[in-house]
């Protein structure tokens, strides 16, 4: 499929009644899960312009992206984990 056909399917599934709705999810996971998860959502949202690898991000609406980090954000908060995340961040970047 191209870029374009997989972005007709994409909005078309984010289009679907009742996508907007909340759900609640009840789960339980290790620390190290979230450290991880947080890791992967903030890579994969900050691609740069350009990047081959980008395609679908560019379909994801603003809010959508700040919702995704938000979630990000609020799961390392609940786990205790932003500070030792910042201090990874910082290790990583030197």
């Amino acid at each position: 499929m191209t870029t374009s056909e997989v972005a007709k399917v994409y909005d078309t599934v984010l289009s679907i009644p009742g996508m907007n709705e909340a759900v609640k999810i009840d789960a339980k996971i290790n620390r190290k899960t979230v450290l991880l998860l947080h890791s992967v959502i903030e890579r994969g949202l900050n691609v740069k312009d350009g990047d081959q690898s980008q395609g679908l991000l560019e379909l994801i609406p603003k809010e959508t992206v700040e919702e995704l980090k938000g979630f990000a954000d609020e799961c390392l908060g609940k786990a205790g984990l932003k500070e030792l995340s910042e201090k990874m961040k910082l290790l990583h970047s030197k």
